[in-house]
């Protein structure tokens, strides 16, 4: 099933992308080889194959958690350039109002 001009035309209009005839008709057979393609790869008997989401075995490796004292909130505050009732001050990004 190859796609059309009329086709490509009608998804550039969706996606409100404004194209000229000599882009649909490239695009349109850049498109048809692409499906082609996937066409190609979904004809693979590969029923009795196992989906994976990795080509090789992997194995997580954790490193045992353990609890140490954090940085004094004093020390931490020191380097900040700006401080606010014990807190770093940063400068507001949203609009208080939304």
């Amino acid at each position: 099933m190859a796609i059309t001009r009329d086709e490509v035309a009608h998804l550039a209009h969706l996606s409100r992308i404004a194209m000229g005839d000599d882009e649909l008709e490239a695009l349109a057979g850049q498109l048809d080889g692409i499906l082609a393609a996937v066409a190609r790869v979904s004809e693979v008997a590969a029923a009795d194959i196992p989906p994976t989401t990795h080509a090789v075995p992997l194995v997580n490796v954790f490193r045992p958690d353990v609890t140490v004292p954090s940085l004094p909130r004093d020390e931490a505050l020191r380097a900040a350039p700006a401080v606010e009732d014990g807190r770093f001050m940063v400068p507001r990004i949203l609009d208080p109002e939304e």
